[in-house]
């Protein structure tokens, strides 16, 4: 993400801009499925985690939908994290 005049995102802003892409994908289900995976583990991940979750992000909705639930192979750097996502979509927790 490139930095406003220079100055460095501090962690808080970081962590509400991750949620609110989270909450404000393309499709309804991503919508629901990492807005919380966002709210139940953001917090709790350190900065290697979270620039790995922030280039997610910058991947198309419908193949996170599948890779998430499965119907498609995830790249091998996002199948960690897909776990993660998709064990809190399932209702389990970490």
């Amino acid at each position: 993400m490139p930095e406003a005049a220079g100055l460095a995102e501090t962690a808080e802003h970081r962590l509400k801009r991750l949620r609110m892409r989270s909450m404000r994908r393309g499709i309804k289900e991503m919508d629901i499925i990492l807005g919380r995976f966002a709210e139940a583990c953001l917090g709790r991940m350190n900065d290697g985690e979270l620039a790995l979750y922030d280039l997610l992000l910058s991947e198309n909705d419908q193949d996170l939908y599948q890779w998430v639930t499965g119907q498609a192979p995830a790249p091998e750097r996002y199948s960690d994290l897909l776990a993660r996502i998709a064990a809190i979509a399932a209702g389990r927790t970490e």
